[in-house]
């Protein structure tokens, strides 16, 4: 069993009634703990993500499970719902996730003047607060973290060992952060002089909106001037860079090592796969998906599937992807096609010749 698990044995019929699912089998089935299909023992709830999981839902050890519709060849109990994904992870918060404990604050932290704490927060050991820093109600901030002078953190928020956040940067509430963030670094800006380049001073400040997450060794440029903006619900993967005054728009998700330069607005739902570099100053419309490794070097409207690099429409991605092993073999065939021209016009010329001779 490699999953989550509780002391309390919890009846299937329960969890059902809870999440408004169809109970199909015995009502008094209990469970204590949440697994995988490969995983699961035979205490634990499993689900069903879709119809190529089947074989691994019958093969599966798991006590009950979470299923989009009944399983006809599977005798355990199921619960029916309309997203088995969705309904599972709340389960799985509900039931399996420990509720908040503040564990106080530690007496090996720096604290600068003027700071504020919100009631019920936990901050581990080592933990730098800058002056008139303000931590919201039941924040949790763990060893190593570093908060600058003036920054603001959200009730109910998370950040990991080792995250920074720069001086005057705006965290907001539920926002969770992984170890090695930063937060409000200066923005990568210069101005060529005489052959030197020459700092240009990055006196904006990064936001964060409520309900963002960010994976671990992320990277926010703070602004020349203004904000650079995570706006709500957005989820950005490891290893990402946001560069200064880039914008990127509600609920988007971001997938790990993508690049972002300067001044580059996203818009809402927007998706943007692993590897893909956007080039600044563009913008990018609403719920655009970009695939992982395209190069963005052009604005893009609304309501599209790109790739490539340079980037274009999907399917013209698709089709140029499937001429390029083909290349040797085609450039072979123009030069064999050339040469048959050439035969084929060696009469015309010839007589060409006898005729102004």
């Amino acid at each position: 069993m490699a999953g989550l698990q509780t002391s309390r044995r919890i009846r299937v019929a329960e969890i059902s009634e809870a999440f408004g699912g169809t109970l199909i089998g015995p009502a008094d089935v209990t469970i204590t703990g949440v697994s995988s299909l490969a995983e699961a023992g035979p205490d634990d709830l499993g689900y069903v993500a879709s119809e190529r999981f089947l074989q691994a839902a019958k093969d599966s050890k798991a006590a009950a499970l979470v299923v989009g519709r009944e399983l006809a060849d599977v005798s355990r109990p199921q619960i029916i719902v309309n997203n088995p994904a969705y309904v599972f992870a709340r389960i799985t918060a509900s039931f399996f996730v420990p509720p908040f404990q503040s564990r106080g604050i530690s007496n090996q932290i720096a604290l600068g003047q003027s700071v504020e704490i919100g009631q019920e927060s936990s901050i581990g050991p080592f933990v730098t607060l800058g002056d008139r820093a303000r931590i919201g109600t039941r924040v949790t901030l763990y060893p190593g973290v570093f908060i600058g002078d003036d920054v603001a953190i959200g009730d109910d928020s998370v950040l990991y060992p080792n995250v920074t956040v720069r001086e005057g940067c705006l965290i907001g509430a539920r926002v969770i952060i992984h170890s090695g963030t930063v937060i409000g670094s200066d923005g990568f800006g210069y101005v060529q002089h005489e052959g030197r380049h020459h700092k240009i001073p990055q006196l904006g400040i990064v936001c964060i909106e409520d309900d963002v997450e960010l994976g671990a060794n992320v990277t926010i440029d703070r602004a020349t001037f203004g904000r650079t903006v995570i706006k709500r619900g957005t989820k950005v993967d490891n290893l990402v860079q946001i560069a200064h005054n880039v914008s990127v728009g509600e609920h988007s998700i971001l997938v790990a090592q993508v690049g972002i330069a300067g001044s580059t607005t996203l818009g809402h739902h927007v998706m943007v796969g692993g590897q893909a570099g956007l080039a600044d100053h563009l913008e990018i419309g609403n719920q655009v998906m970009i695939a992982a490794r395209s190069g963005v070097n052009r604005s893009l409207t609304g309501n599209q599937i790109v790739s490539g690099a340079p980037v274009m429409p999907h399917d013209v991605a698709m089709k140029s992807m499937a001429v390029i092993p083909r290349l040797p073999e085609l450039r072979q065939q123009i030069r064999d096609l050339e040469q048959r021209v050439r035969e084929l016009e060696k009469p015309r010329r010839n007589a060409t010749r006898k005729k102004k001779s």
